[in-house]
C-alpha cells in the first residue's frame, strides 16, 4: 500500500458494533482511538510524514491485534477510462511485454480494481496492494505504470497507481448515478447503450463497484482515457464531463487534478463525411479545459496505423501526463509542457490569425508545409491554406479566399497535423468560425 505523504489520510474498516480499536501507525508516536458505529464500521485520519516506509500500522482492540505491513509513504494516483487505459501485456503490448524481463522496482505499488458492475454503490472490494512483480505487471495499465515509473524517477518518492478501467464502457457508467439523471439531456444520452455481455452499459455502474469504495482514500490526482465508446454521442460529452470531474471531486471531498488523454485518429463507423463524429468529439474534450486543474495529452502523432484504435505508444502518452502533474502539481520547471490549443484569433484582410494558449517558445512544423489545415470563405467551399509562423501565432490564408469564414485544422476522425510546439508535442485539432 501507499498512502499519500504529508496529509491527512482517512482509512476505514469493520469491527464489533460498539467497539472500540486503537491504531498504531508505525511513523508516530500518537495513538488514534475510534470507535465502531452501529453498522459495525470504523474511520480514522491518519496524518502523514514525508515520504518513506516501509512502515507497520498495527490495530488492536481487546480481544485482538492485527496490522497492514509494507506501507509506503508517497504519491498516490487513479488512472481510469477504458480500453486504452487498461491496455497492457495481456493485450501483447511490446512495450508492458518488455518490462517483465526487469527486476522489480520496490517504491511502485500497484493496486487493480477487478472489473465490475453494480446496481447499488458498494463499500468495499477484494482487490489488495501489490508490489510491482512481473506476475502483477502481465495484467495492469501499460499508462498507468509507465506513470508511475515516470513520477518515481523525477520525484524519488514511492509511487502508488490505482487502475480501475473496463475497456468499451461508455463514460456514463463511470458517474454517479444521480449526477447523470439529474440532467435531461445527459440521461436521454445514456439511454441509448444497451446492454452488453463484456461490459457494464447502465448508468454508475462501475462508479458504484470500482470507485465508490475508494472515495475518501487521499490520492494526489486523476488521469483519464476514454471517449471512443462515446462518438455516437459526441455533441453533450463536454457536458458529460464537466459532471463526471465535478461528481468525482465532490464524492472525493477535494479538488483533485484531472489530467486527461483525447482521443486517436481512427475511422468511426458512426461518423459520415460530413460529420466526423469523433473529431466533434475531440472538440467536445477540449471544453473541460476550462474546469481548474485540468490539462489535456494530444497524441495524434503517437498513430503509427489509424485502423488500430489502440495506439502502440502507451509509454509517451504516460509521459506526457506526467509531465502536467510535474509542473503543476510538484513545482517542477519544464517549458512546452502540454499540447497547444487554440486561444482566440483575429482577421487581417484574407489572413486568419491564430494565437494558442500553452505555447513559450514558439510553433514548428515537421516538413515542408502544414498538413491537414482548410480555409473557406462566404462559399463555405473548403480549400488548402497556406499559412506561416510568426514566434506563437499562425497566419493562415488562401489567395483564393478574400473574406475567410471559417478554418480547420487536424478536423476530421483520422487526420494527424505536423504542427508543433518547439518540444515537440502537436497542436490539437481546432475549428474556427469566423
Amino acid at each position: 500500500m501507499v498512502l499519500q505523504r504529508n496529509a491527512e489520510v482517512k482509512i476505514w474498516g469493520w469491527g464489533g458494533r460498539g467497539n472500540q480499536l486503537w491504531i498504531l501507525p508505525g511513523w508516530s508516536k500518537d495513538t488514534v482511538k475510534v470507535t465502531c458505529d452501529g453498522n459495525a464500521r470504523w474511520s480514522a485520519t491518519l496524518k502523514t510524514p514525508e515520504a518513506g516506509g516501509p512502515y507497520e500500522i498495527k490495530f488492536v482492540n481487546r480481544r485482538m491485534t492485527t496490522s497492514l505491513k509494507d506501507i509506503l509513504i508517497g504519491e498516490v494516483w487513479l488512472c481510469s477510462g477504458q480500453s486504452n487505459m487498461e491496455w497492457g501485456a495481456q493485450n501483447k503490448h511490446q512495450e508492458m511485454l518488455d518490462e517483465l524481463t526487469k527486476p522489480t522496482n520496490n517504491n511502485i505499488r500497484l493496486l487493480h480494481v477487478n472489473r465490475t458492475g453494480s446496481d447499488t454503490p458498494q463499500e468495499n472490494f477484494i482487490n489488495t496492494w501489490e508490489k510491482a512483480s512481473n506476475e502483477r505487471l502481465q495484467e495492469f495499465s501499460a499508462i498507468g505504470y509507465f506513470l508511475a515509473q515516470k513520477l518515481n524517477e523525477e520525484l524519488d518518492v514511492p509511487i502508488g497507481i490505482i487502475s480501475a478501467n473496463i475497456g468499451g464502457t461508455n463514460a456514463e457508467v463511470w458517474i454517479p448515478k444521480e449526477a447523470v439523471e439529474s440532467d435531461p439531456v445527459l440521461l436521454a444520452d445514456a439511454q441509448t447503450y444497451l446492454p452488453h455481455r463484456s461490459r457494464p452499459t447502465t448508468i454508475g455502474a462501475s462508479w458504484n463497484s470500482m470507485l465508490n469504495p475508494l472515495k475518501g482514500f487521499n490520492i494526489a490526482g486523476f488521469c483519464w482515457y476514454q471517449g471512443e465508446a462515446n462518438v455516437s454521442n459526441y455533441q453533450n460529452y463536454g457536458k458529460l464531463m464537466n459532471v463526471l470531474v465535478d461528481s468525482w471531486r465532490e464524492e472525493w471531498g477535494q479538488e483533485f487534478p484531472f489530467y486527461y488523454v483525447q482521443i486517436a485518429p481512427h475511422p468511426y463507423k458512426q461518423s459520415t463525411n460530413v460529420e466526423q463524429k469523433a473529431a466533434l468529439l475531440r472538440e467536445q474534450q477540449a471544453i473541460l479545459l476550462k474546469q481548474p486543474k485540468t490539462g489535456m495529452v494530444v497524441v495524434s502523432d503517437l498513430v503509427p496505423d489509424v485502423k488500430n484504435i489502440h495506439p502502440p505508444y502507451k509509454r509517451e502518452v504516460a509521459n506526457r501526463l506526467a509531465d502536467i502533474a510535474l509542473v503543476e502539481v510538484y513545482g517542477k520547471k519544464k517549458q512546452d509542457y502540454k499540447s497547444p490549443v487554440y486561444r482566440s484569433h483575429t482577421v487581417r484582410g484574407n489572413e486568419v490569425i491564430v494565437e494558442f494558449d500553452y505555447v513559450e517558445n514558439g510553433l514548428m512544423v515537421k516538413g515542408n508545409t502544414i498538413k491537414e489545415l482548410f480555409i473557406a470563405g462566404e462559399d463555405n467551399v473548403y480549400k488548402v491554406a497556406d499559412a506561416k509562423i510568426e514566434g506563437n501565432k499562425l497566419i493562415i490564408s488562401n489567395a483564393t479566399v478574400e473574406k475567410p469564414r471559417s478554418v480547420t485544422f487536424s478536423f476530421s476522425d483520422v487526420a494527424i497535423g505536423n504542427l508543433f510546439n518547439k518540444k515537440g508535442l502537436p497542436v490539437a485539432p481546432f475549428r474556427i468560425e469566423i
